[in-house]
């Protein structure tokens, strides 16, 4: 093993607490075989991203290893090579000598060499009268085989990283490929839904990832992806149920088709068919992956039409009495909800409809309280109901029974949001004061 003891530069060059570290990690007490020098470079280069050094700088180290005369590193040879600036730019391929010096700062600082200057800087080796190396200065490879095996799994971790990037580029191709075609097929097929709003929002999926997306940026792009291909498949499997159902009644077997019963049946069943609107139930949390289909609230089912009444008066009479409040104001007094907004914000009613959709699910309220709610309250008045039941989720036992329970008393004339929303935001304000207390 070769012995390690701890110098400083030569010159006007200033001893770092740097220096100090990359020399004492090039120690190592236990024996450590010998490593292939070849071996633990290519190990370097596919390491370099983790290691913080570049491939200029791997071009020089490689030039250094040439200058060590055996392929093995092992503890008991001297481990310091000594080339001139001149030779070791010719081993470079004719790098300028002042690059070298900077690549060669780059690897001592990244702990990969460490400097060996002689008491007048000039790299030097003497040797005995057999031959041997007794003493050389210039650049110890030790640390090369002091970090042999962390570099090696760092090497492991860079290859397995980029396999799995790869493997989301495929499968997000697949997704791709798969979503644009089945999207086709229900234009042709003519099968319910908002299929342009569909295909625009997935192409903003598709164009909104950057040049160079991180290993986080394809992972949330196929989890949306996969979503919506189970939607838009489950969507497709509901019209073909339907398709079958509505064909010819002889297929299965023989029935009666006058019955009174039957034919009651059928008809309540078409009723409920054509006001069942096209939301959670068909696509379910559609909206968390296309918030652009909140803006044709009609199209989905959440705004009834004007015509529609209570049971004490029209609903532009609980409308009327039921007013809207600041964006400002409902997000200071329920700041939970902001989480659910597309990229974790709300700049306006859009992302907090879109959010309250996403709550909805989340606290399983199902889509019939929910439109129930958008029909006696209104649209921005229901999203503003949801993210109080959100803040003061922990103390509702059922947040769908609660939602019923508001709409029942706003019909009534005996609910309104404004102290709810009062109260939440005297409780944060408290809890603000108490945490900078």
């Amino acid at each position: 093993m070769e012995t390690e003891y701890v110098t400083t530069p030569f010159g006007r060059r200033s001893m770092t607490l740097a220096m100090l570290i990359a020399q004492r990690r090039a120690e190592h007490e236990k024996p450590i075989r010998s490593i292939d020098k070849w071996k633990i470079y290519r190990a370097l280069c596919e390491a370099k991203p983790l290691l913080g050094v570049t491939d200029r700088a791997l071009a020089v180290l490689n030039a250094l290893l040439s200058f060590y005369p055996k392929n093995e590193l092992s503890d008991d040879a001297n481990l310091v090579v000594f080339p001139s600036n001149a030779q070791l730019s010719l081993r470079a391929h004719g790098m300028a000598e002042q690059t070298i010096r900077r690549h060669l700062a780059v690897l001592i600082a990244a702990g990969l060499l460490v400097r060996r200057d002689s008491p007048n800087g000039k790299r030097y080796a003497r040797r005995s009268r057999a031959g041997d190396l007794n003493e050389a200065y210039g650049f110890s490879l030790a640390p090369l085989l002091a970090r042999a095996e962390e570099i090696e799994h760092l090497a492991a971790q860079v290859a397995a990283e980029r396999l799995h990037i790869q493997s989301l580029r495929e499968r997000i191709s697949l997704h791709r490929r798969d979503i644009a075609k089945l999207i086709e097929t229900a234009r042709a097929e003519a099968a319910e839904g908002p299929w342009e709003t569909v295909y625009v929002a997935f192409r903003a999926l598709i164009d909104g990832l950057s040049r160079s997306p991180t290993t986080m940026e394809l992972e949330a792009l196929l989890d949306k992806l996969n979503r919506l291909h189970d939607q838009i498949i489950n969507q497709l499997e509901t019209h073909i149920k339907a398709k079958n159902l509505s064909g010819n009644p002889y297929q299965n077997e023989r029935h009666i088709q006058n019955s009174d019963s039957e034919s009651f049946i059928e008809s309540e069943t078409k009723a409920k068919r054509r006001e069942i609107p096209l939301d959670d139930t068909e696509f379910p949390r559609t909206t968390s992956i296309i918030p652009e289909t909140i803006a044709s609230s009609e199209k989905i089912g959440l705004t009834p039409p004007a015509s529609h009444s209570s049971g004490t008066g029209t609903r532009k009479e609980v409308l009327a009495e039921l007013k809207s409040f600041p964006l400002d104001l409902i997000l200071r007094a329920c700041p939970d909800i902001t989480a659910y907004g597309p990229a974790g914000t709300i700049n306006n009613w859009r992302d907090l409809l879109a959010a309250s959709i996403i709550v909805k699910s989340t606290l399983d309220i199902s889509p019939g309280a929910y439109q129930e709610a958008c029909r006696t309250m209104g649209t921005e008045n229901a999203a503003t109901v949801i993210a109080c039941i959100l803040q003061r989720a922990p103390h509702i036992n059922s947040a769908g029974g609660y939602l019923r329970d508001l709409t029942r008393r706003t019909e009534k004339g005996e609910f309104a949001i404004g102290p709810m929303l009062m109260s939440l935001l005297r409780s944060n304000t408290t809890m603000t004061a108490r945490k900078v207390a």
